[in-house]
């Protein structure tokens, strides 16, 4: 193991909170930021050492490279944790780091960059073997090029950002005219979203799935992979609730095998050298095609972590030192048991578009063999300047049934007060047939509308009486 290490964390909430807890498993010092609207950031409870990041707003703050780095020099940090969001995905951020001889705790600059832009990782695949979704080889400057190979590939046809992600710059397009409306405001929303306008044409799947596999590779050269997880349930092209593994590849040991050594090839022929994610997208047919890789850890790592007892971050951090993972080879990786995550956000669970507050308490009462990842406190404001996402919450059983009753009573559980957050929907899914089935796709939401079954009025007593039930056990009663 490398001597004991400063790590800045350059992130906030629960995934901050989750980062410091493997730096100091680690033995390394986990150093916290807060800026000037969060002073009150639960996270910095189990970071080692505090730092003032001045400013509010994003770009004066998490988005701001050369402040960033002028506080890594006078801190004296060694490496530098970006998470998720922010700048984990930014070539030029990686690069400067490593630049300054600070570690990027993520994998080389090179496989940020390839990887970062959808068009450029698209060709990089296919130049690879990797099967791609028919479509552009690279960016689309205007409309007619884009009725143009709309034409040859049939429609419907998705209008995507290069630079995108977070389910922004996309629409999906079902005849010319569609074409027409969409690729100038795909292209704003990218712009503004991205800082980059253009846009590729795809093949849209018709429901398809939302498969990802989950990799980890070390400075060695050896690259492993912790089987897939299933990400189909999306609104607007976001997740909310992932699970491992895929329901729909099920017992089909061939087909998860393609899947995974699949997405190790990718992996190999970039020399990556950290925790990604591949995502692909399935068809009905079990065809499935490269969609982008995320070279940082994912939200949704929480599941695989349950299913494979391997701590992702820990991982992470040690391929990035150069330490030695302590993964003799592939098959030493076992999976048990099923997981789900529910990502729980501010948000109406009817439209399910953020719902800003204030957090006036919080009490949860979970069945065994839950997590909930999370940095909820009384008197948290959730703004519009951050994610709506405010916690996850993990189930896992030995099958997925048993994973999926736990889950039902995990959210029953679980009570956040003052801010209107989308538990209600995830209680419709967790007892939707369709979903309990596992026979959904990312038309689920769309089609299957669980957020039409959603019920609003509060059962008080049913509240009063979870309360009451947990402070009993808190007196011991």
């Amino acid at each position: 193991m490398s001597t004991q290490k400063r790590i800045l964390i350059m992130n906030r909430g629960e995934i901050a909170a989750r980062i410091a807890k493997a730096c100091r498993e680690l033995g390394h010092v986990a150093v916290g930021v807060w800026t000037d609207n969060e002073v009150q950031a639960k996270h910095l409870e189990v970071c080692d050492e505090w730092v003032h990041l001045k400013g509010s707003t994003n770009q004066e703050t998490y988005l701001n490279i050369p402040k960033i780095l002028e506080m890594c020099k006078e801190y004296k940090i060694d490496g530098v944790h970006p998470g998720y969001g922010f700048l984990s995905e930014n070539t030029e951020f990686s690069q400067t780091l490593v630049q300054n001889g600070i570690t990027w705790i993520g994998p080389h600059p090179e496989a940020v960059r390839v990887m970062g832009d959808k068009a450029v990782s698209k060709e990089f695949a296919k130049k690879n073997g990797i099967p791609v979704v028919p479509g552009s080889t690279g960016a689309v400057p205007t409309i007619e090029e884009a009725i143009k190979i709309a034409r040859e590939i049939k429609y419907p046809i998705l209008l995507k950002a290069v630079a995108g992600g977070g389910g922004r710059g996309m629409r999906v397009c079902h005849n010319e005219q569609d074409v027409r409306n969409n690729f100038e405001a795909v292209q704003r929303e990218s712009a503004a979203a991205f800082k980059c306008g253009d846009l590729l044409v795809e093949k849209y799947i018709v429901n398809p799935h939302h498969i990802e596999v989950q990799i980890l590779a070390d400075k060695k050269g050896n690259v492993f992979h912790f089987f897939e997880r299933e990400c189909s349930i999306q609104r607007r092209h976001q997740k909310i609730v992932e699970e491992a593994p895929s329901p729909f590849i099920g017992d089909d040991e061939e087909l998860r095998q393609r899947v995974c050594t699949t997405a190790v090839r990718l992996a190999k022929a970039i020399n990556y050298d950290s925790a990604g994610t591949v995502e692909l997208v399935m068809g009905e047919n079990k065809e499935f095609y490269f969609l982008e890789m995320n070279t940082r850890i994912q939200v949704e790592h929480p599941i695989t972590e349950e299913i494979t007892g391997i701590d992702l971050i820990v991982c992470m951090i040690q391929s990035a030192f150069g330490d030695d993972l302590k993964i003799p080879n592939q098959e030493w990786i076992k999976r048990t048991g099923h997981a789900i995550e529910c990502r729980i956000c501010a948000e109406d669970p009817i439209t399910m578009l953020p719902a800003p507050g204030t957090v006036t308490g919080c009490e949860t009462n979970f069945p065994q063999g839950i997590r909930f990842d999370n940095c909820l406190y009384k008197g948290l404001q959730v703004t519009p300047d951050f994610d709506p996402m405010v916690g996850k919450l993990v189930a896992k059983g030995i099958i997925r049934e048993v994973a999926i009753r736990k889950m039902r009573a995990a959210l029953d559980g679980l009570l956040i007060e003052g801010l209107k957050t989308n538990v209600p929907l995830h209680k419709v899914i967790m007892n939707e047939e369709t979903f309990v089935k596992g026979l959904y796709s990312t038309a689920y939401i769309g089609t299957i509308r669980p957020q039409d079954k959603v019920e609003l009025e509060m059962d008080f007593t049913s509240i009063y009486k979870k309360i009451a039930g947990v402070e009993a056990r808190r007196m011991g009663l």
